[in-house]
């Protein structure tokens, strides 16, 4: 395979933060999780740890409810310590900006979390899957978009930067309880 890591597979988590607040007077980047997106958050970090899926480096939008989603994530990783990036770019990020950012990415890191918002992660899912190969329920939620606190996982043995559209495979989509 053209473009192979050397030692194993890449894996891609895309979650869209957890639950806001209304918009209200607050700035749309300064709108904070709700109680209810502090829950999920948690859980969803749960979830990811239980599953293997604690990464090594992580890219966070820098609006507000994505750091939060994330620091209440990371809680649940134990000891882990993965890098983070806050990046403001990501907060109106669109799908050729997140694959351009995945394509920087070290190959030798295994694992990367992109924290984000709709509809750019579940479009950047649907971009990446391989079609062919790819879980046809997951393939069909991240068509239609994905509720907040809820990930897509793809996987792919090719390096970070020969991510294109069409190389990994969405493996499922994890969604709140």
């Amino acid at each position: 395979m053209t473009g192979a890591s050397a030692g194993g597979i890449h894996r891609l988590i895309l979650l869209r933060h957890a639950k806001a607040e209304s918009a209200g007077t607050l700035p749309d980047v300064l709108r904070p999780l709700a109680l209810v997106g502090r829950k999920q958050a948690g859980r969803v970090g749960a979830a990811l740890y239980a599953a293997g899926l604690v990464p090594e480096q992580v890219w966070c939008s820098a609006a507000l409810r994505t750091r939060q989603t994330w620091d209440l994530a990371q809680s649940r990783f134990g000891d882990a310590e993965p890098e983070v990036v806050i990046s403001d770019e990501l907060y109106s990020a669109g799908v050729g900006d997140v694959l351009g950012l995945v394509r920087s990415v070290d190959s030798r890191v295994r694992t990367v979390l992109v924290v984000g918002h709709e509809p750019t992660m579940a479009a950047t899912a649907e971009r990446l899957a391989d079609l062919s190969e790819s879980d046809a329920g997951a393939v069909a939620q991240v068509r239609v978009g994905v509720p907040t606190a809820t990930y897509a996982v793809l996987e792919s043995a090719i390096s970070w930067s020969g991510w294109i559209p069409g190389t990994a495979v969405l493996t499922y989509v994890s969604g709140p309880e």
